[in-house]
């Protein structure tokens, strides 16, 4: 059994990705600090697949409790790099938390990678290393402008290391460019739990809808598109979890054609902001609340994906639709509100 390195492995992508890693026959260790998730995360890991992963809470940008955690732990052999900050928003207020956590947390890891002889990883990017794309939809070889924000710009340079790490010879990688993750699982043990005020779409929408926000605010309703609305490509975050299985297998078995591949994952599909309010009422028929705001900074007015690569050199493709993301981000909601209600 192949023992696979999650780093972030308790927030909302790492926690689906472990159960899927479980699901796959890997043996799975999970690094997270906690800052924005909960440790219930590991129970539930556990109640879904029948195995509980190992769990060790540290901070990637302690160098002291990384060497310690890979002096205790052996025979790792690939790791998948979840452990980020990701608000857009907050990073443009912030950005020196964003440089110390992103960029510091994964110098930390590559070098402990380095000293302890593991040469394979999968990491987590994003579309918007992209910035405000010239084409649309996005391919591979679409340029990466000036980032929109200074977390858009960590995501670069994470890319930037393991493309000048590659060139060295001394690691292989697989660089997985996302779009915007939404959804839960099926089960309602998981999904997305932002700590405090929600910075993504659909939390957002679910929270007003089960009465823990009073009202939605859509950042602004004056772009140029077709309804004014922000336009990005909304996936499954079991579609998600899956290409990381799919990556992992790829690299771990030496079919990658280069040292760092690089593939967008997404639907090929663009969703506007109302699109997305108009698919949660229809599945759930509930009437949300919501208003028109200002333009959010660090916003791109519209990307979506072009999934040609990973569908056809990494043999993925998303399988789940809006309306599918809607219902089980709905169900993961109602869950997790009656959870904490009844504690």
């Amino acid at each position: 059994m192949m023992k696979i390195l999650v780093t972030g492995g308790t927030g909302y992508i790492g926690s689906h990705t472990a159960v899927e890693l479980i699901n796959a026959g890997y043996e799975v260790i999970i690094i997270d600090n906690l800052s924005n998730s909960k440790e219930f995360f590991i129970d539930r890991i556990e109640m879904i697949t029948g195995t509980r992963p190992v769990f060790v809470n540290a901070d990637l940008r302690d160098m002291n409790e990384l060497n310690e955690f890979f002096k205790n732990t052996n025979g790792i052999d690939a790791v998948i790099h979840f452990a980020a900050f990701k608000a857009v928003g907050e990073s443009v207020k912030d950005p020196l938390l964003y440089y110390d956590n992103n960029i510091c947390g994964m110098t930390n890891l590559l070098k402990a990678m380095t000293a302890n002889k593991i040469d394979k990883i999968v990491y987590s990017s994003s579309c918007t290393v992209y910035g405000e794309a010239n084409k649309l939809p996005v391919d591979e070889n679409s340029p990466i402008k000036k980032a929109e924000s200074p977390y858009g710009f960590t995501k670069q340079v994470g890319e930037q290391m393991l493309f000048d790490i590659a060139a060295s010879k001394e690691m292989k990688s697989v660089i997985l460019r996302y779009f915007n993750p939404t959804g839960a699982h099926d089960s309602s043990l998981i999904g997305e739990l932002p700590i405090g005020v929600p910075n993504n779409l659909v939390p957002y929408i679910t929270q007003t809808a089960v009465g823990q926000r009073d009202m939605l605010t859509v950042n602004g309703n004056d772009y140029d598109t077709p309804d004014g609305t922000n336009i990005r490509d909304y996936i499954h975050v079991v579609d998600l979890a899956k290409a990381h299985v799919t990556a992992l297998s790829r690299i771990l078995s030496g079919k990658t054609e280069q040292d760092a591949e690089v593939f967008n994952l997404g639907t090929g599909n663009g969703n506007s902001v109302m699109e997305v309010i108009n698919a949660f009422e229809k599945v759930t028929g509930i009437k949300l609340n919501y208003r028109i705001g200002p333009r959010r900074e660090g916003d791109v007015i519209s990307i979506y994906s072009d999934t040609e690569k990973a569908n056809k050199v990494l043999g993925w493709e998303a399988k789940r639709d809006l309306a599918d993301m809607m219902l089980t981000s709905w169900n993961w909601q109602k869950a997790i509100s009656n959870s904490t209600n009844n504690n």
